[in-house]
């Protein structure tokens, strides 16, 4: 039976969920990403789709046609930000796994109707339907894990999605480079339809994996939870004290903060937990992970070195599948540090980096194309962005969102800040091909600016360090402060407090139990 988890246990229990399920959740994330971007200048693709053709068009036609690829290419992530909106009803309904499940048949259904497309109609459709199902599992994924993690590994586990990631972006460029000399419409109907592989993946081998236990113990099922955190802790022993403590401190952190309602995550005085500051953190990392330059890379870099810094298609496609290998490659540093240095320093490391790439680019490509001195230099430029995003941003940004919500609201709050995500997303992949065609290497400025000014300087004022928390502990930095000017000196505070008090569950239940019973006097 699923339940019984294939005979995992302990650590190689959560390698299993990771491996088996986010794994492919997380490459389907990448691949669809990167998948049509590639697809842009085949001959076939600008056959059926001449609407979207930049490739054989000047002027005014390809001004007006720029504004529609990018539309097309834009409407997956609003697809996915209407999913991830969907999760606010639907998620803490069909748990963890359901959600997940369902979002995968919704995206077959979208990767059907875009490989088989003969109009543009049909096509974006198609990309709408199929970000519509990945939005839930964007959703739900990174909860599911950080969940299901002890807090000392939380950090490693899930910046795993930022590897699986680049992953599915390296795989969908090297598929499209395999498939550029092909003749005919499979050159493009293949690659879209791969993510249908993927998909199929996690439908099959998500029922076979636990049940999130903190969804578990907020629906009543005891039983089942403590079964599972037992198999996490890889224990027979379910009456355990250190057991009836961890369930006794997620029981105190849902009474804590009363009947979840969505309209809780816009006011701060609910219960104490000040629940609109950590919805605006979850959504505000979300941003700054779209808002740092990624996806004007992500979906367009065939056409930037094409385009922008003026190569043949066939080494543009081949530097684009090694951009996205290369950051596969680098991406685990980021799983390595992210426990050792905790969340803000690799944050603030990353704007820095991404921001100087950026104003690289926008020099570099501000010189003809004959320049091959400029041409090594944006092309190493684009390689060192994809080095430092993963680092920062990649999976981190989702678990931050993750670790900034209470268990009683972590489904609405999560879904609002993924869907902020790819509403941002949207933007971008919609504005840049205009930005490309009007205001060229000035629109990599732009960047430069937003990771020097924007997220660097919010990071370091307003984001608070959680590093080797456990979920539940991290309410007790929102109930304490005062101030959001004050978020980041009084989590290093009860940090320092913390860290020479009691570690052993027992007592950090009994802990739990009396903050919360003092927060009720209080009210």
């Amino acid at each position: 039976m699923a339940h019984k988890f294939l005979g995992f246990r302990g650590k190689s229990l959560e390698w299993a969920l990771n491996l088996t399920v986010i794994l492919p959740c997380y490459i389907l994330f990448g691949y669809n990403h990167a998948v049509a971007g590639g697809l842009l200048s085949l001959p076939s693709w600008t056959a059926t789709f001449p609407e979207i053709d930049t490739i054989h068009t000047e002027g005014e036609a390809k001004l007006t046609n720029s504004g529609l690829q990018g539309t097309i290419m834009a409407i997956y992530t609003l697809g996915c930000f209407l999913g991830c909106i969907n999760c606010i009803w639907l998620g803490d309904k069909l748990g963890r796994r359901g959600t997940i499940i369902t979002g995968a048949i919704v995206n077959i259904v979208g990767a059907v109707l875009q490989c088989t497309a003969f109009s543009l109609p049909q096509l974006a459709i198609g990309r709408l339907v199929t970000g519509f199902g990945f939005g839930h599992i964007t959703a739900t994924a990174p909860n599911w894990q950080a969940e299901c993690c002890r807090a000392e590994n939380r950090g490693a586990v899930v910046m795993l999605e930022g590897v699986f990631i680049s992953l599915g972006l390296a795989l969908a460029s090297w598929v499209n480079l395999a498939m550029e000399r092909v003749p005919g419409s499979i050159s493009w109907r293949l690659p879209l339809s791969v993510s249908v592989l993927w998909a199929m993946i996690v439908i099959v081998t998500t029922p076979f994996m636990p049940e999130s236990p903190r969804w578990l113990i907020k629906k009543g099922r005891l039983d089942e939870a403590r079964q599972v955190l037992a198999a996490f802790d890889g224990t027979e022993d379910k009456s355990s004290p250190e057991l009836a403590a961890e369930i006794e401190g997620i029981h105190l952190s849902l009474a804590k903060a009363g009947e979840a309602k969505f309209r809780h995550v816009f006011h701060n005085g609910e219960q104490g937990m000040r629940l609109l500051h950590r919805t605006c953190l979850a959504c505000a990392v979300q941003v700054f992970h779209q808002m740092c330059g990624v996806n004007a890379l992500a979906f367009y870099q065939t056409k930037i070195f094409e385009d922008g810094i003026g190569l043949a298609s066939t080494p543009a496609r081949i530097l684009a599948a090694s951009v996205f290998t290369f950051q596969f490659l680098v991406s685990p540093v980021g799983a390595f540090t992210v426990d050792r240095f905790g969340r803000r320093k690799l944050m603030m490391f990353s704007a820095v980096g991404m921001g100087t790439c950026m104003a690289i680019m926008a020099g570099a490509t501000s010189l003809p194309h004959t320049n091959i001195g400029a041409t090594a230099a944006a092309t190493m430029s684009i390689f060192m962005f994809s080095f430092f995003f993963p680092i920062g941003f990649l999976g981190l940004s989702f678990l931050y969102a993750a670790e900034m919500a209470p268990l009683s609201h972590r489904v609405p709050i999560t879904a609002l800040s993924t869907g902020t995500a790819w509403l941002f997303n949207f933007v971008v992949a919609e504005v840049t091909p205009v930005g490309f065609a009007t205001i060229k290497y000035r629109y990599f400025i732009i960047y430069a600016a937003m990771n020097f000014c924007m997220i660097l300087p919010a990071v370091y004022l307003f984001f608070p360090e959680t590093n080797g928390r456990r979920l539940e502990e991290l309410d007790e930095i929102f109930h304490s402060t005062e101030s959001v000017f004050r978020t980041v000196k009084d989590a290093h505070i009860i940090h320092q407090r913390n860290a020479s008090g009691p570690s052993s569950s027992e007592e950090v239940g009994r802990i739990c139990k009396e903050k919360c019973e003092s927060a009720g006097t209080d009210n």
